[in-house]
């Protein structure tokens, strides 16, 4: 069967060009829309941004691949005025990894040789340094992203602009929940590698036979269902950092393919005998003691030493003099931005107890605590009994709390009717649901967008349908 032709561009040098490599080249997300907004062609960019590769999106609304607040109110395609020139708007996007991206969307028409759209092409740029950089000018002891002012910290903050600059592969210790992420991120964003691809692999997510096909890609008929070509996760990273989170938990057989790309940097797909050279920058992450896993065999020692070259070790929250109140601080103005609330610090009792807490989680425990205790405190100040009850009663379940509102995906599938706690200490007052929580962030949502429900879906991160089918689950009067 004969393959169907590449797309060339003619006409602009002496030779024609790879329409598909030269969109691979650029260092924006790219998508190509015919005119009914539907994904025609994706750059590489784009797929390593959103974790959709381009067989899946061919044929897909561009809302479903974006996934953004302004495909619901301010898509740039449709504001398009008839002199068919090119609009930009900052927002957001949810990718595959469920994180939210700040971006800014850049739509132009595409123009055939008689003046008529066939078509529109889509830029999509990360602004997560630029958003960064304009955090860093309001906060004080941070370093991209992280904030803590103890010693240990401060030890680390100078240590890091050291190694972005470097290409050394670092490994990333610490407990659950102390931010190795972050930090990992914040490598690559201060490093000559920015402006390429960030890509993360959790090693413990996925079963051994999908997680090869993830980080090394695979050919079409290598296994039962691989009915396309997949690049994998290493070469989306390609010039750019590639972050394997929780390495311990790469089993054996992998370590050895991953010992063999650090030796020769080259890629082999699952299924095929050819393989290429990707250029990336390793880090890697992990809560486990890798020695110990060394000694009991279920760790390569020669993998160990290669992706040890250098390490950071993040202390636990409990171990960082002064960075509680920080963060504390830090969070709640952070939901209180983000919710419109004007909730002015904590009450005596609240913070007594925020502040002589062991977080076994770590800064993402405290975070989850003040986004709860922000989303249901309705007086100027977050009390004790705004707290998640198992502060104050070490038996009390530590059931979920609310999916965090920077992914509305998350909200909006927050469906059944988990009971999250407020302290009852006093015996007398009543349990607060989720149900009910998310009931008055909807009725609080319409009053600030005055009964609008395209306005108050936009303030609570939803499609204008979530909202709807909320509205309805929640029996609110209109």
């Amino acid at each position: 069967m004969k393959k169907p032709a590449l797309p060339h561009i003619n006409g602009l040098l002496r030779n024609p060009l790879d329409f598909v490599h030269l969109l691979d080249e650029i260092p924006l997300g790219i998508l190509v829309l015919d005119k009914n907004l539907r994904v025609v062609h994706l750059n590489r960019a784009f797929e390593a941004m959103s974790g959709v590769s381009i067989a899946r999106a061919v044929g897909i609304h561009c809302r479903h691949m974006l996934r953004s607040s302004a495909c619901v109110s301010n898509c740039p395609v449709l504001a398009m005025n008839s002199k068919k020139s090119a609009l930009s708007c900052e927002s957001d996007m949810i990718n595959m990894d469920r994180q939210k991206l700040p971006i800014r969307i850049t739509a132009a028409p595409l123009v055939n040789i008689d003046g008529d759209t066939t078509g529109f092409i889509e830029t999509i740029e990360d602004m997560r340094m630029v958003e960064n950089l304009d955090q860093k000018k309001s906060v004080a002891y941070s370093f991209a992203n992280i904030i803590g002012r103890s010693p240990q910290m401060e030890k680390i903050f100078q240590t890091l602009p050291v190694l972005a600059q470097s290409d050394a592969s670092i490994l990333i210790t610490g407990e659950t929940g102390t931010g190795k992420d972050l930090v990992a991120e914040a490598i690559h964003q201060t490093s000559e590698r920015a402006s390429g691809p960030f890509i993360k692999i959790n090693c413990g997510a996925l079963p051994e036979t999908l997680l090869e096909s993830e980080i090394f890609g695979h050919q079409k008929g290598a296994f039962t269902g691989a009915v396309d070509n997949k690049p994998g996760r290493f070469k989306l990273a390609h010039n750019g950092t590639i972050f394997l989170t929780e390495i311990g938990d790469l089993p054996l057989a992998l370590q050895v393919k991953l010992l063999t790309f650090l030796d020769d940097k080259i890629i082999y797909p699952l299924g095929s005998t050819k393989g290429f050279n990707v250029n990336v920058r390793m880090i890697t992450a992990t809560h486990r003691n890798l020695e110990q896993m060394v000694k009991a065999g279920r760790f390569r020692k020669d993998l160990l030493f290669r992706l040890n070259v250098a390490r950071i070790h993040l202390p636990p929250l409990r171990e960082r003099e002064g960075d509680i109140r920080l963060l504390l601080d830090y969070f709640s103005n952070h939901y209180n931005r983000q919710l419109g609330k004007k909730i002015n610090g904590f009450a005596s009792a609240a913070l007594a107890r925020l502040l002589s807490y062991d977080y076994e989680g770590n800064i993402r425990e405290l975070k989850n605590i003040v986004e709860y205790a922000v989303n249901v405190a309705n007086d100027k100040k977050i009390e004790a009994e705004n707290l998640p009850s198992y502060l104050f009663d070490p038996a009390t379940p530590r059931t979920p709390l609310p999916p965090s509102i920077d992914h509305p995906m998350d909200m909006s599938d927050a469906d059944p009717p988990l009971a999250y706690e407020r302290n009852v200490s006093q015996g007398d007052k009543p349990m607060e649901t989720w149900s009910s929580v998310q009931r008055g962030m909807i009725l609080d949502a319409l009053k600030r967008a005055k009964g609008k429900k395209t306005e108050a879906a936009i303030i609570l991160g939803w499609g204008r349908s979530t909202l709807w089918r909320k509205i309805k689950q929640h029996k609110i009067d209109l």
